[in-house]
């Protein structure tokens, strides 16, 4: 995975988990390319943890990214809150860009990846601020 994805990816993943969410992402999993699972295995690993989650959020990819649409679509079926991270000046394909119209699905178009993480601040609660507010602390 090309580096500057590669740390993209990571710092997503630690915005998630400081606001207490569990992160389930395939290529952190796979070691960034380096523990490959057999299609088998990643297939249902990931259809499962989709069918689990709460929130699906994902770059769709210019180009599109195969495995990432077929997850899209598993997550529009299972009726997931879907956030999907769309570049400026980037061409995404038809079925992404209508998606909403069978779906729950947040478009979030950004420049940099701080319009993504502004947009995400209000969009999805603090799970570490809810989880102490349910334990009186």
């Amino acid at each position: 995975m090309d580096k500057r994805f590669r740390k993209q990816y990571e710092e997503l993943i630690e915005f998630f988990e400081s606001k207490g969410y569990t992160v389930h992402n395939a290529h952190k999993r796979e070691k960034w390319g380096k523990a490959f699972m057999t299609p088998e295995e990643c297939t249902k690993i990931d259809f499962e943890e989709i069918r689990s989650c709460d929130y699906f959020v994902a770059f769709p990819g210019s180009p599109p990214s195969p495995g990432t649409h077929i997850e899209i679509g598993w997550a529009s079926a299972f009726g997931k809150h879907i956030l999907l991270l769309l570049e400026h000046g980037q061409d995404y394909a038809f079925l992404i860009r209508g998606l909403h119209a069978v779906a729950d699905v947040t478009f979030i178009w950004f420049r940099e990846p701080v319009d993504y993480y502004r947009e995400l601040e209000v969009l999805l609660p603090d799970q570490t601020q809810m989880r102490r507010g349910q334990t009186g602390g």
